[in-house]
């Protein structure tokens, strides 16, 4: 058996890394678990040869990750970061909400701003040249490899309700390079006296890298774009869908009738049934139309 390789402090892998560039999610409960089989599906369909990783915190139980066991991934247990109780306070989920209220699109009760910073761990997956990082709340349309060739740090504009938003960055999708050197500088900034990151992870990085590469809409087409922006949306170009806000899988949720192309389509992805060609899906009608 190949030895598994050892990791920085926090980390804690099922498996020895298998190429040089992989697709980094994060899991942090139940229900991105299975927000996690839909992506894992969706990336394998792809036929990339880069690894996927699985990042999962101590509040995802073993039942819930089985299934994603079945996309040949690696699982790789992580603490939270070592932060200050302090920062841990200002970034409990009640402060983030209270403080820097969402009112553009409801988050669900599961939403856990603490968790996000996970993400970080990213950087100490030095067994790898790359990664691209996606949240598990997306699928991947197409074979998006040739994002491995970006540079750090790239990511898509956080463009989904008029294009003033090109300016912020969404850190859904983004590519990295892994380094401890990197990583130790983050936890510095992150931590540092008073800190506040209204939207956690992504204000963070877009303040920690401000001459981020803008990587294009496509690869990280926010949902909402469908109703908001519909000139923009084009299936033939998307390599990643962001259910940004509501998630497919909640049933009901406020945006149901509207998305639920989207969704339907989400669903086919978790089942591995019925997954259309995407050629064949009409895209949203144009913004003001009237329908016949």
């Amino acid at each position: 058996m190949t030895p598994v390789t050892p990791q920085p402090g926090g980390l804690s892998p099922s498996s020895p890394p298998a190429a040089r560039h992989a697709f980094v999610t994060l899991v942090t409960n139940a229900d991105y678990a299975l927000g996690a089989r839909a992506l894992l599906r969706s990336i394998r369909l792809t036929r990339t040869p880069a690894d996927i990783v699985v990042l999962y915190t101590g509040g995802v139980d073993a039942a819930s990750l089985e299934p994603l066991t079945e996309f040949d991934c690696r699982l790789l247990e992580t603490e939270l970061l070592p932060l200050s109780d302090e920062f841990n306070a200002r970034h409990a989920r009640r402060n983030v909400h209270e403080t820097a209220p969402f009112t553009k699109g409801r988050k669900p009760q599961f939403h856990s701003p603490l968790d996000n910073f996970c993400k970080l761990r990213l950087w100490q997956l030095v067994e790898y040249e790359r990664c691209i990082f996606i949240d598990a709340d997306a699928i991947v349309l197409r074979n998006i490899d040739k994002l491995f060739r970006y540079p750090e740090f790239s990511a898509a504009p956080n463009v989904y309700e008029n294009l003033g938003d090109f300016h912020r960055l969404n850190s859904g999708v983004f590519v990295a390079e892994p380094s401890i050197e990197t990583f130790d500088r983050m936890l510095a900034v992150l931590d540092s006296p008073g800190a506040f990151w209204p939207r956690t992870d992504q204000t963070f990085l877009q303040g920690f890298f401000p001459d981020w590469h803008g990587l294009p809409v496509t690869m990280n087409m926010l949902q909402y774009v469908w109703f908001n922006l519909p000139a923009l949306w084009d299936w033939r170009s998307i390599g990643v869908l962001h259910y940004q806000y509501e998630k497919p899988w909640e049933a009901d949720h406020p945006r149901t009738e509207v998305l639920r192309p989207l969704i339907e389509l989400w669903h086919a992805y978790l089942t591995g049934e019925n997954i259309p060609d995407l050629a064949t899906l009409d895209n949203p009608a144009p913004a003001g139309s009237v329908p016949g």
